[in-house]
């Protein structure tokens, strides 16, 4: 399995599941703050990746890699940011949805 598979299967999952969350919360992320979040993380990743690969603290075998490199990282690398900024905010989403749910049964069982 190459380093692309792997971090395709990921994104598959993180996508899923936050579609999965915000169908079950009858509510989406705001799609703004997702996409500039996204933005900002693929950046840093960039930035950060490129930085740790040039002072050799970590280095990927060749072979299992697609080739594409952003800076020094390999596009395999922006997978993980990327599931992050799409399976938070669902996440919290969700969470909240349930929270304002429960919300007015606990104030009527305080007004009793």
């Amino acid at each position: 399995m190459t380093y692309l598979q792997l971090s395709a299967v990921f994104l598959a999952v993180a996508a899923l599941a936050a579609v999965a969350l915000c169908v079950a919360a009858r509510r989406t992320p705001h799609l703004g703050a997702l996409a500039l979040t996204a933005l900002a993380l693929l950046v840093l990743t960039a930035v950060f990746d490129t930085a740790m690969i040039a002072t050799g603290l970590f280095h990927y075998a060749p072979g299992p890699l697609a080739g594409v490199h952003i800076g020094l990282a390999p596009l395999e690398d922006f997978a993980y940011p990327l599931a992050g900024a799409l399976l938070l905010p669902a996440l919290w989403t969700a969470l909240r949805a349930r929270r304002s749910r429960t919300r007015p049964a606990a104030r009527q069982e305080e007004q009793v």
